[in-house]
């Protein structure tokens, strides 16, 4: 079986698993899944399902789902369109059928844009609440990019292959099939197909400095970018040009910046020394000897790390200075990375390139402190079988897109079994989920509705700021927390759909605003939801549950009756008007509800006795490692700080003990006092030939 097989094969069942779950379609599991995908790799900013079909043959209309409002992503409006197939063998399909697929999306958009076809509908119908958001903000959209995802094979080519213009507005075209996905979940990289060509696409080849001597470890380039063409690559490929782990931190707070605009259009030959430039990145680079000198050719795979504002503003000017933007040059510095140094290197480039924000855009990265701990503690953590079950298990958290299929890709078949116990796929999450569970429970529904890479930037902020004042409470009793919070959050996306009232669509936002609504009215000063039950048994107790589908309902009736004024629902749930609505209202919770929640006190209790637990393993850990290293050892140490008169009274105590063993043993707190002057030491030049 091949690698595609399998991965259709694994990908098919997870859809049916979670479609006879929650009771939705399998189409529906599909584009949750796999929109998730897009967000991530830079395709969208944010995904809303909304199904619409209506006629026959070609008159059929279509349309699965958007990306957001047009006005909150530089005037891109997304359309996606599904081509599922359920069945168990891959199947292909050619740039033939291509048309067959999108024709149907692209008459709905000619329709959407008139008054007549949306006055037809009703307005809880998905394709009137995008049809209105059309019409309101057509004259704002500068690009239409239409997304075909499906489950079988492309193979076909082409990628953004423009179409014909509706009402002279770009359109664009792209297609995400069963093996751009396996990529993408195989090495978190979907992106082989873009080679920005300068020579034959745009203009001419760029010249170039090489700044790096033959044999570099990273080979570094030098080159001034013409406006004209930074505006076009970025016109063709957009958010994917921005390196991933801080795509949505630089967009969310860099889209085009007022000065340099003002720059471009009033002084476009001051661009260039007034502009710190660009930072970037490239699997590879083709260069060429010219008249002038070496040249870029071509570029594999570019990912800026840093220049969203100056890359965003430029492209602005295509629309408000395009005269002046022949006139705009920008300076780049243009690093060869290979895909398998890419996550030590590129982070440290983004976090020295990026002074301005350098902290939090750091925070964005795979292998910051934080998502570290938190994988240590999902490879150790054994939660106890749920009741009814055999065996105990983990859960699995993916700090890098990739890590769960690969690890257990490297397994033999009798080893996958053990795995597949021991890490069930239901239990495994990734960062943007670790943001979504928090900030539902810590009442930011509002936050989370807006998608997960703008959730996930509000979270890494956060988690960025507490970190650096102390990690202290990211400790493993916060992440049994989590997992508390990731169960009953799992759990209502599984029931919701279930429900009566349920009539479709809005389910991500009535999950999360549920969530947020029970642990607002649980968490006080007295009490708090007890999450500790809820870890130690792997489920959602009973009257929690009642108490949560009572407030789905009541997202659900919030969420679907805006005020006036307001149509689009999935644009009203990410306002905090609309949290502060459902926050306002009052439930009647039933009298058991009080089982879940436990005293603050108990609480905190529960957290000094975690902490004490820690101190206890870090002092053991630590008297383990003093003994270790021996008494000749310690003696060296005693004998080196000493003479060069770096020794503390107190650290000359503690050392002679260490270098008296085993005749006396240094206690815990003697043992780790032993190793900070250690390492104090070894930062002077201890141990240094």
């Amino acid at each position: 079986m091949s690698e595609l097989d399998e991965y259709h094969q694994n990908l098919m069942a997870d859809i049916r698993r979670e479609a006879d779950a929650s009771g939705i379609f399998p189409v529906e599991a599909f584009f949750d899944r796999m929109t998730e995908r897009l967000i991530e790799a830079g395709e969208l900013e944010v995904s809303d399902r909304a199904f619409y079909q209506s006629g026959e043959g070609a008159q059929r209309l279509r349309i699965d789902g958007y990306a957001g409002d047009p006005r909150d992503s530089e005037g891109v409006l997304g359309l996606i369109i599904c081509d599922f197939v359920d069945g168990d063998e891959v199947q292909t399909f050619g740039k033939a059928d291509v048309p067959k697929i999108l024709n149907p999306l692209i008459r709905f958009l000619k329709k959407a844009k008139t008054e007549e076809f949306r006055d037809s509908l009703n307005e809880a119908n998905p394709g009137f609440q995008i049809s209105d958001l059309i019409i309101a903000t057509w004259t704002k959209v500068a690009k239409v990019k239409l997304i075909l995802i499906s489950n079988r094979h492309y193979v076909g080519r082409g990628d953004a292959v423009p179409l014909p213009d509706p009402d002279g507005v770009p359109t664009t075209w792209s297609v995400w099939d069963l093996a751009r996905f396996e990529r993408f979940d195989r090495s978190g990289q979907a992106r082989e197909d873009m080679v920005i060509n300068f020579a034959q696409d745009f203009g001419a080849p760029i010249p170039a400095l090489r700044a790096s001597q033959t044999g570099a470890a990273l080979e570094s380039y030098l080159l001034i970018v013409p406006g004209e063409q930074l505006a076009a690559i970025y016109d063709k490929w957009g958010a994917r040009l921005l390196e991933a782990n801080v795509r949505s931190f630089l967009q969310a707070r860099a889209k085009t910046n007022k000065g340099i605009q003002k720059t471009i259009k009033e002084e476009p030959n001051l661009f260039f020394p007034y502009n710190n430039g660009l930072s970037a990145t490239a699997d590879a680079v083709s260069c060429v000897r010219t008249d002038d000198g070496l040249a870029v050719a071509s570029i594999s795979n570019l990912q800026i790390v840093n220049g969203a504002q100056t890359t965003g503003s430029i492209h602005a000017g295509l629309k408000s200075a395009k005269e002046q933007l022949p006139r705009v040059f920008v300076q780049m510095k243009l690093t060869v990375v290979p895909p398998d140094r890419s996550e030590d290197i590129v982070p440290k480039i983004s976090e020295y390139a990026n002074t301005q924000n350098k902290v939090n855009a750091a925070d964005f990265f795979s292998n910051h402190p934080f998502h570290i701990r938190m994988e240590q503690f999902s490879r150790g953590v054994i939660f106890t079988a749920r009741e009814g079950e055999r065996h105990d298990t983990k859960w699995f958290y993916e700090r890098s897109r990739g890590q769960f299929i690969n690890a257990r890709a490297r397994l033999t078949p009798a080893q996958q079994k053990k795995f597949d116990l021991e890490f069930p796929k239901s239990q495994l999450f990734s960062k943007t989920d670790l943001a979504k569970f928090e900030f539902s429970a810590s009442g930011r529904p509002d936050v989370v509705s807006k998608g997960a890479q703008k959730n996930f930037a509000e979270f890494a902020k956060d988690i960025g700021e507490a970190w650096s004042k102390s990690d202290a409470r990211y400790d493993e009793l916060w992440y049994k927390r989590l997992i508390s919070k990731a169960i009953v959050f799992r759990w209502l996306e599984t029931e919701v759909p279930k429900q009566p009232w349920y009539e479709g669509g809005y389910r991500a936002n009535i999950v999360t605003y549920a969530m947020a609504k029970v642990f607002h009215d649980a968490n006080g000063e007295k009490q708090v939801l007890d999450l500790d039950a809820i870890w130690r048994r792997q489920s959602v107790p009973d009257a929690l549950q009642r108490a949560l589908l009572l407030a789905a309902a009541e997202a659900h009736d919030v969420i679907t009756h805006p005020p006036a004024g307001v149509r689009n629902m999935s644009e009203w749930a990410k306002q905090q008007a609309c949290w502060h609505g459902m926050k306002s209202r009052t439930l009647s919770y039933d009298e058991d509800f009080e089982a879940c929640l436990t005293l603050v006190d108990i609480a905190r209790a529960a957290k000094r006795d975690e902490k004490t637990k820690k101190t206890m393993i870090e002092g053991i850990n630590a008297q383990s490692e003093v003994v270790t290293l021996g008494a000749e050892f310690w003696k060296e140490v005693l004998a080196w700080g000493r003479e060069r008169k770096r020794l503390t009274p107190k650290d000359m105590q503690i050392l002679e003990v260490c270098a008296s063993m085993p005749r006396r043993i240094p206690s815990d707190l003697q043992a780790r006092h032993a190793l900070d002057a250690l390492g104090r030491m070894r930062d002077q030049g201890f141990g240094e030939a």
